[in-house]
């Protein structure tokens, strides 16, 4: 299976890397780096400062060349009603993104000693993983160790593992 990143704005080579290590690691799977991307026409909403994640959807999977696609972005995302969302998947779905915007606290709340850059490619990491596994057919898991764990706080990000956990492994497998 390929996975295609599509970086949407200005996304750093540390992130790209961190992305497509992490879904090597996890999912086994290949993976391409797209084109950088411009934001989608219709996507900034106003009101809010802040984009809609449903249209970074749409052009990973218009402009993705792979089984399964997740645009990146350092734009800061909302879906419906939620405040923000670190990303955004369907079900089942080809098409995935992920907003760096709200992971770069300098924070993990102190459950390391790691640097701030260290702690914000293990959060890039587990919510790339996190997103694709949604494609994948994946829903919310109850174990909070679990990277399909819901994290609506960068502290339960950090919390959790960049892994499936055995039950959500069994379930793709």
């Amino acid at each position: 299976m390929l996975v295609d990143i599509v970086p949407v704005g200005n996304v750093s080579a540390e992130v790209k890397r961190a992305a497509s290590s992490a879904l090597r690691s996890v999912y086994d799977c290949d993976v391409s780096i797209n084109d950088s991307q411009s934001v989608p026409n219709g996507a900034y909403d106003s009101d809010r400062n802040q984009y809609s994640a449903e249209t970074f959807i749409q052009l990973a999977e218009r402009v993705g060349r792979g089984t399964k696609n997740i645009a990146i972005t350092p734009h800061d995302l909302f879906y419906r009603r939620r405040n923000y969302v670190f990303g955004l998947a369907y079900l089942d779905g080809s098409g995935s993104v992920v907003s760096t915007y709200r992971l770069q606290t300098s924070s993990d709340g102190g459950f390391s000693n790691q640097s701030a850059a260290d702690i914000f490619e293990d959060r890039v990491r587990k919510e790339i993983v996190h997103e694709i596994g949604h494609t994948y057919g994946l829903e919310h898991c109850d174990n909070n160790r679990c990277v399909m764990n819901f994290s609506p706080t960068v502290r339960e990000v950090d919390i959790k593992e960049e892994n499936l956990c055995g039950s959500c492994q069994r379930l793709i497998s």
